[in-house]
């Protein structure tokens, strides 16, 4: 959308919650959270919205991507050892 709230369009269309989302740094991707699989995963889908790919795939909560400054790599905080990290 535009800066005034302008031209929104819709990027997602599942019948899950997708949150959580983090643009790239050079702006082509956004990563985010969704709970489309019934558990909360990481995905990353072109920033028009095209080609989501998820990027994990474990019954622990995975949750709050973000981008490394140079857009190659993600992180995110997960409880797989028991503990939110």
């Amino acid at each position: 959308m535009n800066v005034d709230g302008s031209d929104l369009i819709r990027l997602t269309n599942t019948p899950a919650d997708n949150f959580e989302p983090a643009w790239s740094p050079d702006g082509a991707k956004i990563v985010f959270t969704s709970n489309l699989d019934n558990d909360r995963e990481i995905y990353v889908m072109n920033a028009d919205g095209s080609d989501p790919v998820r990027l994990t795939n474990n019954p622990t909560l995975d949750r709050v991507p973000d981008w490394s400054p140079d857009g190659t790599k993600v992180a995110f905080m997960t409880s797989r050892d028991g503990d939110s990290e």
